[in-house]
C-alpha cells in the first residue's frame, strides 16, 4: 500500500536527512526511526497537557507520553516550576542532596514492597544493577527470563529462546558474548511447569528471575495473577530471588505498582520512567537485606555520577505528589477504560478483529479476538493494519508510539473531551484499515 500524506512533514523529512549525518540510523533510539510505519519520524518542537506540536506546526493528541513517563501530561505546571526552581541553583553537585531524600522517603513510605532504593540514571541500569545485586547476593551466576519480556539493553538480557522450551538464552544483538548470553535461560510465559522444571534442575546456579509482572514491551502479555503468585511461591521454594521489572508498570497501574495491584512481594524491584517525571531517573530497591549488599555498605560495587541529580529529584518529586492525590489512580483507570471500551463496541458492532487489552492508564491495540498472554501469539502479520492505522491517525490529529508492538499511555492531562475526539477519530481510521 502506498501512503499519501495530507499534512506537511517536510520539516521533519529535512531534518531527518540532516540526523543522518550525525546519529546512526538518524536517531538515537532505533524505534524512533519509523522503520515499522509510514513516512519520516516527527520531530517534536514542544508539548503541552495531552498534545505535541512538530515542526511542521502539526498538532497531536498524545497517547505515547514520551513513552510512558509522562502521567501527567506534557508541560505539567508543577513539575515544570519545581525544575527550573531547582535548576536556578545548580544542576549537579555530585553529592547528596535533600531532594534525593525526599523522593526516596515519599517512594518507600506509601509502597509495601520496598524497603531501601538506589537512585540510577535509566531504567535499563536499574535492570543491570539489580541483577548484579542478586548474582552478588546469592553468589549464583545464572538468570530467568520470560520470551516478550524486555529489561532493557542489559548483554545478558538481551537474549531470546533457543529451541526447545527451556534453553539457553540466544543473543539478540551483535556484540553480546555468547558466554554472557549463556547465563540467561530464556522461558515461555504463562508455563508454570516448564518454570518450575527448570528451577528444579538449576537452583543451585540461579540467582533470580525476573520478569515484567505486566509485560508491557512487546504488546501487553497481561499475565493471570495466580500464575504470578505461583512464580512467586516457587522461587521462595526453590530458594531464588524474584525480581519485578515495573520501569514501567510501576507507579503507572497504581503508587505500588504492579507489586501493588496483584499483591505479591518481590525480593528486588525496578523502576524507571514515572519517577524521573520527564528526566533521566531509575531505580531498584526491595529487602533492606539485599540491599545492603550494595557498596558502601557491601561487596555489590555500583556508582553513577548523575545518579540522584537534583533536577531529575526535583521532577521526580513534584510528579509523585501529584500522583498521591485522592482517586487518581481510579479516575486515571476509568477514563481510560472509557475510552477503549468505546473503541471496541464499535469495532464489534462492525465485525472488526481488534481488542484492546488495557490495565491502569495503559492499553494496547491488538489485530486479534483472542486474549494474547505469550509473545509467540501475536501475529506478525497483523502489524500490517497497525501500520495503515498509524499513517491515518497522524494524518487526522492522533499520535501514536511508532510500532504496533509498543503499548498506548493515558495521561492525567487527556480530558474527556480529549478522549472523545480521539476515540471517533480512531473509529474513523479503523474504517479504513478494515475496507
Amino acid at each position: 500500500m502506498s501512503f499519501v500524506d495530507t499534512i506537511n512533514r517536510q520539516k521533519s523529512a529535512v531534518l531527518f536527512e540532516e540526523a543522518k549525518k550525525y546519529f546512526p540510523g538518524g536517531v538515537n533510539s532505533p524505534v524512533r526511526a519509523f522503520k515499522s510505519v509510514s513516512g519520516p519520524p516527527l520531530f517534536i518542537k514542544k508539548g503541552d497537557k495531552c498534545k505535541i506540536v512538530d515542526e511542521d506546526n502539526n498538532e497531536y493528541i498524545d497517547f505515547c507520553c514520551s513513552w510512558g513517563p509522562l502521567i501527567l501530561g506534557h508541560n505539567n505546571e508543577k513539575v515544570r516550576d519545581f525544575v527550573i526552581e531547582t535548576i536556578g541553583k545548580g544542576t549537579s553537585f555530585g553529592t547528596p542532596n535533600l531532594l534525593g531524600n525526599e523522593l526516596g522517603k515519599i517512594m518507600i513510605e506509601h509502597n509495601r514492597f520496598i524497603e531501601k532504593i538506589r537512585f540510577v540514571s535509566s531504567g535499563t541500569e536499574a535492570v543491570m544493577s539489580a541483577i548484579r545485586l542478586a548474582r552478588g547476593y546469592t553468589g549464583k551466576d545464572k538468570v530467568i527470563k520470560f520470551e516478550g519480556c524486555y529489561h532493557g539493553h542489559v548483554d545478558s538480557l538481551l537474549v531470546k529462546a533457543g529451541s526447545g522450551l527451556a534453553t539457553f538464552g540466544v543473543s539478540t544483538s551483535a556484540g553480546i558474548p555468547a558466554s554472557f548470553a549463556k547465563e540467561t535461560i530464556v522461558l515461555p510465559l504463562n508455563d508454570l511447569n516448564i518454570l518450575e522444571d527448570t528451577l528444579k534442575q538449576y537452583h543451585n546456579e540461579l540467582a533470580c528471575v525476573i520478569i515484567e509482572p505486566i509485560p508491557a514491551n512487546n504488546g501487553l502479555l497481561l499475565q493471570d495473577r495466580e500464575y504470578l503468585v505461583q512464580m512467586s511461591a516457587l522461587c521462595t521454594k526453590y530458594d531464588v530471588l524474584l525480581i519485578f521489572d515495573e520501569v514501567i508498570s510501576g507507579f503507572r497501574v497504581g503508587f505500588e505498582g504492579a507489586a501493588g495491584y496483584y499483591d505479591i512481594k518481590p525480593d528486588l524491584v525496578t523502576y524507571g520512567k514515572i519517577i524521573g517525571g520527564g528526566m533521566p531517573v531509575g531505580a531498584y530497591g526491595g529487602r533492606a537485606d539485599i540491599m545492603g549488599h550494595i557498596a558502601p555498605d557491601g561487596a555489590v560495587y555500583q556508582a553513577g555520577t548523575l545518579s540522584a541529580n537534583p533536577v531529575a529529584m526535583a521532577a521526580g518529586l513534584a510528579t509523585l505528589k501529584q500522583l498521591l492525590e485522592p482517586r487518581f489512580y481510579t479516575e486515571m483507570s476509568s477514563k481510560t477504560k472509557v475510552f477503549t471500551s468505546t473503541i471496541e463496541t464499535y469495532c464489534r458492532e462492525k465485525g472488526y478483529t481488534l481488542h484492546i487489552p488495557t490495565v491502569g492508564s495503559i492499553f494496547w491495540l491488538a489485530f486479534t479476538q483472542k486474549k494474547i498472554q505469550s509473545a509467540d501469539e501475536i501475529d506478525a502479520s497483523s502489524m500490517e493494519y497497525f501500520k495503515i492505522l498509524h499513517h491515518e491517525l497522524l494524518q487526522r490529529g492522533i499520535y501514536l508510539g511508532p510500532s504496533g508492538y509498543e503499548v498506548g499511555f493515558v495521561s492525567a492531562a487527556h480530558t474527556s473531551k480529549d478522549l472523545e475526539v480521539a476515540s471517533n477519530i480512531i473509529k474513523e481510521c479503523l474504517d479504513l484499515v478494515f475496507d
